[in-house]
């Protein structure tokens, strides 16, 4: 008896060295995780074998799982027919769709976690903020020791990447909700644009500094730059479909975030808050100067979206500047005349621009499981494909034949035209998860794929290639404790408020030099070294997970 137990453990034994020795061979490490990102030239691209072995170690046939999802509109079920439902199937498991549209889903939330009848997991950061997973703990449940079981692609990419591991890691030291780096994103994220036919109506050249383009304003102003005959209708600069305070402060140097919340940044390694900034302040005095000379909207401060939009559409068009993500999305019709701003030299002789790639192309709490779910393995198996380029691909644009093709000879994609009535980008948005769901991309991915037609996310790239050089450091995407958020909460709110009406009123009427240190003294009264010191605690929290 002993000796037969003697030998299944020599067996045992064996095998478990030569799947080791397997192991080896096809995993090499990619990285150290001690080497810089910058240096993410290698693939991150672990076969799906590995996965599909974990499951059938564990698997019953046809497990059921109901995934919710928020959708921006009602684009129907395509978005999960292609490579979603494909992969479910290789684990062998089935998913049911709960599609929930975003203006119905405040009230839906607030019912659900008020013990409402919850599916298995969510899909997509537009469902659940980090207050709403972190004050809701008994609702979602941690994912840690999963990871390690069934999800060798994802254990593999936090190993290769400390953005992605700092990301997925709550200040509590857990991981609630799985992250994403998503395919063909830009650096710069929203930008400055100004109107090329207006220049070339007057004969000016495009302004490279801040003072040739305060130039630029005057004689849109002041020429009848539009040509219709009437000189009063021209706004030099107007309001986008991004803060218009803080991008015409970008020149003082001024480096707003794509994506944040509380107004922060990073200067020499350190953590600011730009409405304290002596950039904040250079910048709104230089603006003041330009709102008194008629050079800036005067309602810009008071006027509805709708305002807003038909001055930036207007048929014949009357927006000299304005910042946006792309022309087409912020003219519309008149998105031929608009062209990129360069990246302008400030006082101090540098430029600067608006960026956040953290922010954009990567994101928190893609996928949530929830404390109802009663088998985590197998779906988190399904959800560890989702981890590869092939998948992350088609999961932005759509899949293989319907939103995408790849070449197997080179490794290359292309994005293919619409196959319906629809402009590209809605396109993807209808055929696959586009912004939502788990994706992950090596740096350097986006020089494999190419456009077949027009596409948004194409121009984006394009003007990126000349903006990105100037991108600083950007605050990133930090997790707050529980305590954290409340104290947010509580002292945010009155700041933001008391900032804004400041910044109407000194860009309007003019007093920032004379009432700075009283407002300074103010927001100090508000509670800001609390919440500053919440933000550096928070930022070294990030640095410490990364």
């Amino acid at each position: 008896m002993h000796k037969r137990k003697a030998c299944i453990v020599i067996l045992v034994v064996a095998m478990l060295i030569v799947t080791l020795l397997v192991g080896c061979r096809m995993y090499p490490l990619t990285k150290e995780k001690n080497v810089s990102e910058n240096e993410s030239n290698l693939e991150v691209e672990i076969t799906n074998k590995e996965a599909d072995m974990k499951v059938s170690e564990h698997n019953d046939t046809g497990t059921n799982y109901e995934v919710a999802t928020v959708r921006w509109e009602d684009w129907g079920e395509d978005y999960h027919t292609g490579y979603p439902d494909a992969a479910a199937e290789e684990v062998a498991i089935n998913i049911s769709w709960n599609m929930i549209l975003n203006t119905d889903w405040g009230d839906r939330k607030a019912v659900l976690l008020e013990g409402g009848d919850l599916p298995d997991a969510f899909m997509g950061s537009i469902c659940f903020s980090e207050t709403d997973i972190l004050t809701n703990i008994g609702t979602f449940i941690a994912l840690d020791d999963y990871i390690d079981e069934y999800m060798p692609n994802f254990k593999r990419i936090l190993e290769y990447d400390s953005t992605m591991k700092a990301l997925a890691t709550s200040a509590d030291g857990h991981i609630y909700g799985l992250p994403s780096k998503k395919p063909c994103r830009p650096t710069v994220s929203n930008q400055m644009f100004i109107n090329q036919t207006w220049l070339d109506n007057l004969g000016i050249d495009m302004p490279t500094t801040y003072d040739e383009f305060v130039n630029v304003l005057r004689a849109f102003k002041e020429q009848d730059a539009n040509g219709n005959g009437d000189p009063n209708d021209e706004i030099p600069y107007g309001e986008g479909f991004a803060d218009s305070v803080m991008f015409f402060c970008v020149p003082f140097g001024v480096t707003p975030g794509g994506n944040n919340t509380y107004s922060m940044t990073l200067k020499d390694g350190k953590v600011v808050f730009i409405p304290t900034s002596e950039e904040y302040k250079a910048g709104i005095t230089a603006m003041q100067k330009c709102y008194a000379e008629g050079l800036i909207d005067t309602e810009i401060f008071i006027q509805d979206d709708s305002m807003r939009d038909a001055k930036l559409m207007n048929t014949t068009p009357v927006i000299g500047c304005a910042p946006g993500w792309t022309a087409d999305a912020t003219f519309g019709a008149n998105a031929d005349q608009y062209v990129a701003l360069p990246a302008l030299k400030g006082p101090d002789g540098k430029q600067y621009i608006s960026s956040d790639p953290e922010h954009w192309n990567y994101s928190r709490y893609e996928f949530v499981v929830t404390s109802t779910c009663e088998n985590p393995g197998k779906l988190l198996s399904w959800i560890d494909k989702f981890y590869t380029e092939e998948a992350s691909i088609q999961n932005f644009y759509g899949s293989f034949g319907i939103g995408v093709e790849k070449d197997e000879e080179t490794g290359t994609y292309i994005v293919l035209e619409p196959k319906e009535d629809m402009s590209a980008d809605l396109y993807a948005w209808v055929k696959s998860l586009r912004d939502f769901g788990p994706k992950y991309v090596v740096d350097g991915f986006n020089d494999k794929v190419t456009y077949e037609g027009e596409n948004g996310d194409a121009a984006k790239l394009e003007i990126d290639k000349n903006m990105k050089s100037y991108a600083s450091k950007a605050y990133p995407n930090v997790s707050y404790t529980v305590e954290q958020l409340e104290m947010l909460g509580a002292l945010y709110s009155d700041m933001e408020s008391y900032i804004g009406r400041n910044q109407a009123a000194w860009v309007t009427e003019g007093g920032i030099e004379e009432e700075w240190d009283r407002y300074i003294d103010t927001l100090n009264q508000m509670g800001y070294e609390d919440f500053i010191k919440i933000q550096i605690d928070a930022y070294n929290t990030y640095r410490i997970n990364k």
